[in-house]
């Protein structure tokens, strides 16, 4: 039945300030409806993000209500913070990672790099990429820790 997300949306101060935020990481703007709504594309015909202008974006923050992750490859997830902050975007903190390079959280089978910033309103917003974990390590850490660490054990069956 469920193939995919369609749409997500976020509450924004300023649409047109939020509108160039994400048009600067990638999205391509859709149509407006009257001024307070926005529709961006993710995937050209296969989702998008709607913007809301509201005077109250100012309420609690809770990840569950506010926050987005996008789909990114492994590569340009690796080159990211870089990419962020040409942009004049900051990376930042989370789950007790710096925003020096993305971080991986394993979940048995599987495992998911990421890194984590905010959009101008604070919402929360996130580059992530699925990694196969053959090895089942479940510690987290850095990409480069994660990479290291499989290269090592990869040459270790190899032997």
């Amino acid at each position: 039945m469920i193939r995919g997300l369609y749409e997500a949306h976020l509450p924004v101060g300023d649409l047109n300030r939020s509108i160039e935020f994400y048009e600067g990481l990638g999205l391509q703007l859709d149509h407006k409806v009257e001024d307070n709504l926005a529709f961006l594309w993710i995937e050209k015909d296969k989702s998008w993000l709607g913007l809301w202008e509201t005077e109250k974006v100012e309420v609690e923050y809770h990840p569950s209500i506010r926050h987005i992750a996008f789909e990114v490859s492994l590569e340009d997830l690796k080159s990211s913070v870089v990419w962020l902050e040409d942009r004049g975007y900051s990376p930042r903190a989370a789950f007790g990672f710096e925003p020096i390079q993305p971080f991986v959280m394993p979940h048995g089978e599987y495992a998911h790099a990421k890194i984590h910033f905010n959009d101008p309103d604070g919402n929360s917003l996130e580059f992530i990429s699925k990694l196969e974990n053959p090895n089942k390590i479940m510690k987290r850490m850095y990409l480069s820790e994660w990479e290291q660490m499989n290269t090592e054990e990869k040459k270790a069956n190899d032997s």
